[in-house]
C-alpha cells in the first residue's frame, strides 16, 4: 500500500490502460487517526453520497462508530477508488458535534427542543387544518438529491395519493432537471443511454459544460487513466474556465456564458454539411431531420464564433473530431443545464449522437450527468413532481395504473396541470397560496437563486415551515419545526447513480440521539394523518426500507426503470446492478438503445415533448400524429441571447459553480478539516486583463454587485476568460451565525430568478455584475491552487496554503493485480474481494 496526500493529489495515482481494456483496480482507503486495520470490527457495505458518481465503498466500524472508508474493488463504478470528499467527509461529515439530536419547535420566536410527539403533533395539526380549510394546494414539499429511493417513493405516495398536491419538487430542479428533460425530449423517457465503461472504449470524449475533474473526481480518474494509456482518446472541452479538463483537451472551446446553443447548432451544422451522418440510421430510427437542418442552416462556424467568441477553426476541429471518430462519448453537466436555453442545448448533444448512430455500443454513449448521488431516484420515484416509474402526467392510462397500484381514486392524483416546479413552489409561498412547506435534506437559503428574496419567503409569518436535516442549516434556522434526520451509514436503503447503477447502503451505526431516518419520519406522518386506500388499508403500510423497496419494484414493473429483478440480497454482493433489471435483463443492462428502439410510443412514453423555445407541451394528439413508432426525435431550436446581458452599469458576465473540495452548501464537507483547509472560505475569480484594468491584485477584497444583491470576498486572478466572473456557490452562513452580515459570501445573492422554459431549471450561469475593489489583500485568496481555481499562469502568487493536506488528509492506495470487474460477471454474490 502507498500513502498519498489526497488533498494535493486529488485524482490519486495513475493506472494507465489501453482502449477496450479493463480499468485496473486501485483500492483507496482512509481511517480515523489512531485506527489501524486490525482494530476494525466490521466493514459494512455502502456507496458514497458526496457526488453523483455512486462509488461503492465499505464503512469501517469500531465501538459502534464509523471510523473509516474504503472503495470496493469489485464494483463496476469505481474499481476501488474514492475521491477526496468521500475519503474525508463521508463518516467525518456524519460524526460532528453539531448534529441535530432532538426535534425543535418554535416558541416565542426561538427554536427549543421537544419530544417527537410534540413536534409531529404540531405538524399534523397544522396540516389537517390547512387541508380542511384550504385543500391540498396549500401544501408544498421540497426535497433533495440525497435521500434513499425508498424515502423518495414514500414521499411521492403520501404527497400524490395521500394529500393530492402537485406542489412537490426537489433540489434536483437546481442541478439536473435539464438532464431528465433532454432525455425525455429526444428519447421519450429519462434514463442514461451510456455507461461509465464507455470511457474504456471510446476514441473521443466531449465534455459539455462539465468540469468532471472537480464534480466527479473518480470518473475523471478513469479518463485520466485512459489518457495516460498508449491510445488516448481525443478530448474536447466546452467551458469558459481553464479547468483541469481544459488542460488535457485537444480543443478547448471557452465560450461566452449563455451561448451554448449557438455553439451546438454550429456543431450540428458541420456534421450535416460534411456528410458525417449515418443516413441509414437516421432514416430508420429518428424523426425531425428536415426541421433540424433548417434550424442549424445559418449556424456556420463563423456565425457561432462571432456569438461565442471562440475560433471558427476550433469549432470546425471539434466537429471534425466528433464527425470522424468511430466511437464518441459525450458528458453534459451544469455549464449547460444552468445556462440559458438549457434543454435546447442539451438536446443538441443527443442529436449529434443520433445523427451518427453512436448509441448503445461500447464507447458510444451519452451521459446527461447528475449532480447528486440520488438525483436519479428522485426522478424515478416522482418526488420531483413527475409521476413514479417515468409515467406521463398527460396520459390518463398512466394515472389509472398508479391509482390501481395504490388503491386510490384517480382524481386524487394531481394531473390536471404540469407538476409544480421548485421556483413556482416558492413563488406560491411568496404569494400566500402555499402555507405549508416541508423541506427535507436541502438548504434553499443558500442554494436557490436571488437569496434575499428566498430569505424573505422562508421568514414569512404565515408560512408553516418544516425542515428535516442533519444539521441546523440556514434554512432550518427559519423553520417552525426542525426534525433531526439520520443520514449515511445510519440507515438502510438503495440509491442509483448517473449511469443507472443501483447500490445498497446498509446501516452501520445508530444515529445520534433521537434522530430518525427520513423514511421513518414520512411513515410516521402518513400514519398520524390517517392516509388510507379505498379499501380502508393504510396507504403506506411498510415497516421498513425493504418493504418500501418491494413496493417500488411493483411500481417500476414494465416501465423503463424496471427494478423487478433486483433484491436486497442481490445487491449485497460485489457490485451494483444497472437497471432495467427484469426477466428480459436478468443481470441488468449496461447500455440502452443498442437496438435503435426508443420509448417514444405514445402509450408508453414519459413525455409528449415541448416546444424548446416556449416550453409549451406538444400534447397527446399532435405527438401521436407524428407516429414516432419507437424512433428518437431530433429536436431543434434557434439561439436567443440571455435575458440579462452585460451593459455599462454591470459590464461582466457572472457564473457560479463548484470546487473539488466541497459539496453543495458544505453541510458535511465544511465539517471536514482537510477539505476546509483546502478551500476554507469564499472567493471570486476574474481574468488577468480585467483585474489589471480594475486595479485588482491577487487577494484584494472586492465587491461584486448585481441588480439583486452583492458579495464581498477576496479575488483570485485565474485563467478564466476575459469579461467573466466566477464564484463557488458553497459558502453560506451556517458557520457565521447564519446571516450574511457585513460581508455576504453566498454566490446566489447575485443570481437571477429565471428558469429554462422546458426543464424549469434556474439560470445560475448567466447574470450581469459589476466588480470593484474595496480593500487591499491580506494575503492570497483562499481558493485552491490545485484545480480550475489555480492562479493565472502569469500571476506572481505564493500558494494560499501548503499544497499538502496534513496528516489527516493521508489515504492509502493499493493497486491490485486482481482482474478488474466487468459487466455482467461482476454481478455475483459475496462481499469485498468475494468474502461473505
Amino acid at each position: 500500500m502507498t500513502v498519498v496526500d489526497r488533498i494535493a493529489e486529488i485524482w490519486g495515482t495513475r493506472t494507465a490502460y489501453s482502449k477496450d481494456g479493463l480499468w485496473p483496480v486501485r483500492v483507496d482507503q482512509a481511517l480515523a487517526e489512531g485506527v489501524a486495520e486490525d482494530d476494525i470490527e466490521q466493514w459494512v457495505q455502502s456507496a458514497c453520497v458526496l457526488c453523483s458518481n455512486g462509488c461503492a465503498c465499505d464503512i469501517a466500524v469500531k465501538d459502534g462508530a464509523m471510523v473509516g472508508i474504503r472503495g470496493r474493488a469489485s464494483d463496476l463504478v469505481n474499481h476501488g477508488r474514492l475521491g477526496p470528499k468521500g475519503l474525508f467527509a463521508s463518516w467525518q461529515g456524519m460524526s460532528h458535534k453539531d448534529r441535530l439530536t432532538r426535534p425543535l419547535i418554535r416558541e416565542n420566536g426561538k427554536l427549543v427542543e421537544c419530544d417527537w410527539d410534540t413536534a409531529m403533533n404540531r405538524i399534523t395539526e397544522r396540516s389537517r387544518q390547512l387541508l380542511r380549510d384550504r385543500g391540498p394546494l396549500s401544501h408544498g414539499f421540497y426535497t433533495s438529491g440525497q435521500l434513499f429511493l425508498e424515502e423518495y417513493y414514500a414521499l411521492a405516495v403520501l404527497g400524490k395519493a395521500g394529500i393530492g398536491t402537485p406542489h412537490m419538487d426537489g433540489n434536483t430542479r437546481l442541478c439536473t432537471a435539464t438532464a431528465a428533460a433532454a432525455l425525455k425530449e429526444s428519447f421519450g423517457a429519462d434514463g442514461q443511454p451510456g455507461t461509465y465503461a464507455d470511457i474504456d472504449s471510446c476514441d473521443a470524449i466531449f465534455l459539455y459544460g462539465h468540469n468532471m475533474a472537480e464534480t466527479q473526481t473518480v470518473l475523471w480518474s478513469r479518463m485520466l487513466d485512459r489518457i495516460a494509456g498508449p491510445d488516448r482518446p481525443k478530448l474536447v472541452c466546452v467551458d469558459p474556465r481553464e479547468t483541469e479538463v481544459a488542460r488535457y483537451a485537444d480543443v478547448h472551446l471557452a465560450v461566452r456564458p449563455g451561448t451554448n446553443l449557438a455553439l451546438m447548432n454550429a456543431l450540428v451544422h458541420e456534421i450535416l454539411a460534411n456528410g458525417w451522418l449515418d443516413e441509414e440510421y437516421v432514416h430508420a430510427h429518428t424523426l425531425g431531420l428536415e426541421e433540424l437542418s433548417a434550424t442549424v442552416g445559418p449556424w456556420t462556424a463563423e456565425a457561432a464564433a462571432a456569438v461565442c467568441d471562440v475560433s471558427a477553426a476550433d469549432i470546425r476541429e471539434a466537429a471534425r473530431i466528433f464527425g470522424t471518430s468511430p466511437r464518441v462519448l459525450s458528458t453534459v453537466l451544469q455549464g449547460f443545464y444552468q445556462s440559458t436555453q438549457a434543454t435546447a442545448a442539451s438536446c443538441q448533444v443527443n442529436n449529434l449522437h443520433l445523427l451518427r448512430g453512436l448509441l448503445g455500443r461500447p464507447g458510444c454513449g451519452i451521459l446527461q450527468m447528475n449532480g447528486q448521488p440520488t438525483a436519479q431516484n428522485n426522478r424515478e420515484c416522482g418526488a420531483d413532481g413527475d409521476l413514479p416509474g417515468f409515467r406521463n402526467w398527460e396520459n390518463p392510462a398512466h394515472i389509472a395504473e398508479l391509482a390501481a397500484l395504490w388503491d386510490v381514486d384517480p382524481l386524487t392524483i394531481p394531473h390536471w396541470a404540469p407538476p409544480t416546479h421548485a421556483m413556482q413552489i416558492f413563488r406560491y409561498a411568496e404569494q400566500g397560496s402555499i402555507e405549508f412547506i416541508w423541506i427535507s435534506a436541502t438548504n434553499p437559503a443558500v442554494s436557490m437563486p436571488e437569496l434575499p428574496r428566498i430569505r424573505d419567503i422562508l421568514a414569512k409569518p404565515d408560512l408553516f415551515l418544516v425542515v428535516q436535516d442533519l444539521y441546523l442549516t440556514e434554512t432550518a434556522q427559519a423553520a417552525d419545526v426542525v426534525l433531526p434526520a439520520a443520514g449515511w451509514g445510519e440507515k438502510t436503503g438503495t440509491f442509483t447513480n448517473a449511469d443507472r447503477t443501483v447500490h445498497l447502503s446498509d446501516k452501520a451505526v445508530e444515529p445520534p440521539g433521537e434522530a430518525r431516518s427520513d423514511l421513518a419520519i414520512f411513515l410516521d406522518y402518513a400514519r398520524r394523518m390517517g392516509f388510507t386506500t379505498l379499501g380502508g388499508e393504510a396507504l403506506l403500510p411498510w415497516t421498513g426500507p425493504e418493504d418500501a423497496f418491494e413496493a417500488w419494484k411493483e411500481c417500476s414493473r414494465g416501465r423503463p426503470c424496471d427494478y423487478t429483478g433486483i433484491t436486497y440480497d442481490r445487491l449485497r454482493g460485489s457490485s451494483g446492478i444497472q437497471w432495467p433489471c427484469n426477466d428480459e435483463n436478468p443481470v441488468g443492462r449496461e447500455r440502452l438503445y443498442g437496438d435503435g428502439l426508443f420509448p417514444t410510443d405514445p402509450e408508453y412514453c414519459e413525455s409528449y415533448g415541448h416546444d424548446l423555445l416556449t416550453g409549451a407541451t406538444v400534447g397527446a394528439e399532435p405527438f401521436r400524429a407524428r407516429a414516432p413508432g419507437g424512433r428518437a426525435i431530433l429536436k431543434a431550436a434557434d439561439y436567443h441571447p440571455p435575458h440579462e446581458e452585460p451593459d455599462g452599469q454591470y459590464p461582466f458576465r457572472y457564473t457560479t459553480g463548484r470546487t473539488a473540495y466541497h459539496f453543495h452548501t458544505r453541510t458535511k464537507t465544511g465539517r471536514s478539516r482537510p477539505l476546509t483547509r483546502a478551500a476554507p472560505s469564499a472567493w471570486v475569480e476574474l481574468g488577468p486583463d480585467d483585474a489589471e484594468r480594475l486595479g485588482i491584485r491577487e487577494g484584494d477584497l472586492v465587491r461584486v454587485t448585481s441588480r439583486r444583491g452583492r458579495i464581498e470576498v477576496p479575488a483570485r486572478i485565474s485563467d478564466i476568460r476575459s469579461g467573466t466572473v466566477f464564484a463557488p456557490f458553497h459558502y453560506g452562513y451556517w458557520d457565521r451565525s447564519g446571516v450574511p452580515g457585513e460581508h455576504p459570501t453566498a454566490a446566489n445573492e447575485l443570481t437571477i430568478t429565471e428558469w429554462d422554459p422546458v426543464s424549469k431549471q434556474p439560470v445560475f450561469k448567466n447574470a450581469a455584475v459589476q466588480v470593484e475593489k474595496i480593500g487591499d489583500a491580506a494575503g492570497p485568496a483562499p481558493a485552491p491552487t490545485t484545480t480550475a481555481s489555480r492562479p493565472a499562469a502569469a500571476g506572481e502568487l505564493t500558494p494560499a496554503r501548503p499544497t499538502v493536506g496534513g496528516t489527516d488528509a493521508a489515504a492509502t492506495e493499493h493497486i491490485s493485480a486482481a482482474p478488474p470487474p466487468r459487466f455482467p460477471e461482476a454481478i455475483r454474490h459475496g462481499g469485498q474481494d468475494g468474502t461473505p
